[in-house]
């Protein structure tokens, strides 16, 4: 395997690790709610409560679900999902370079 797509293999490895330990597995929504007191702006023309955070995912068994994000752990949540995502784009990285590896060892056999 050429030097190059070596190191950037273990580059990617080491992203996988990184950003595994805070990843958060979901999809972020923002909702604006009315309340339940009558009298408050937000069942008129004035602005709802919100925005209040929460996760979507499918679970074990296919059904999408999810829960509410309290604002304390907002920005945490936040992170972890950032996480998730850029997870998945170096993981697509990894499978190309291990195809590319693969392919290339199958063409070094096939030509001895």
């Amino acid at each position: 395997m050429p030097r190059r797509t070596h190191e950037a293999r273990k580059k990617l490895l080491a992203d996988v690790v990184r950003l595994a330990e805070g990843v958060i597995f979901g999809t972020l929504s923002e909702s604006y709610r009315t309340c339940g007191r009558p009298s408050c702006h937000c069942h008129g023309r004035g602005p709802k409560h919100g925005p209040h955070l929460h996760v979507s995912y499918r679970g074990a068994k296919g059904k999408t679900t999810g829960y509410y994000v309290p604002k304390a752990a907002e920005q945490g949540i936040r992170d972890g999902v950032d996480n998730w995502n850029e997870l998945q784009a170096t993981l697509r990285e990894l499978a190309e370079l291990n195809r590319e590896r693969v392919f290339a060892q199958a063409r070094k056999a096939r030509s001895r």
